[in-house]
């Protein structure tokens, strides 16, 4: 065969090249759905972020909401409740790691780094799991006035902090900011 023997294509590569192509198209549209199903789905999209209206919130009460199916506890700190945190020797602390979501993984667990931090320690934003079980823990309970978990006996402090009982981890602290003096935006 030459150069100049070139042949036109026939009507057998056209078949081929269209054969070809819808395989394809029946591929994909067959790896859809399955594709597809992999994504959150809207009512997981839709909870992904919330904002929550604390304005009603006074020194010394807590609200709790809801967030990606957890309890979210809110509270607004009485200036006593922030001083007694401040206070606690980082030694006795049976987890000395803040479980901020919003700091470094190894911050340390002190009073400001639980709390939502410079010029607003008195709030605190904690998913309301205890780090035992996943139980719901009490609000301002315990022997340390924050939160205590009835099921097995843990007490947190009124950072969040674990002080006595079984549970390994301080209260986790979700992803959260203050997207107005009385807005909190979570997630």
């Amino acid at each position: 065969m030459s150069a100049a023997d070139t042949s036109e294509p026939t009507r057998r590569d056209f078949l081929y090249v269209a054969t070809g192509m819808a395989g394809v198209v029946g591929a994909g549209a067959v790896a859809w759905p399955f594709i597809d199903q992999m994504r959150p789905d809207a009512s997981t999209l839709a909870l992904a972020t919330i904002e929550v209206n604390v304005s009603s919130l006074e020194p010394g009460m807590s609200l709790t909401a809801k967030w990606r199916g957890k309890p979210i506890f809110i509270r607004n700190r009485t200036p006593q409740e922030v001083d007694a945190a401040k206070a606690v020797p980082m030694a006795d602390l049976k987890d000395p790691v803040a479980r901020n979501a919003n700091l470094a993984a190894d911050t340390t667990a002190s009073d400001l780094d639980r709390s939502a931090g410079e010029g607003k320690e008195n709030w605190i934003v904690m998913i309301g799991s205890c780090t035992h079980l996943g139980c719901v823990p009490l609000g301002q309970s315990g022997d340390f006035g924050g939160w205590f978990c009835p099921c097995h006996g843990s007490h947190y402090d009124t950072a969040g902090r674990i002080r006595k009982g079984p549970a390994p981890e301080n209260l986790h602290v979700p992803v959260f900011s203050f997207i107005s003096d009385t807005t909190i935006r979570i997630g």
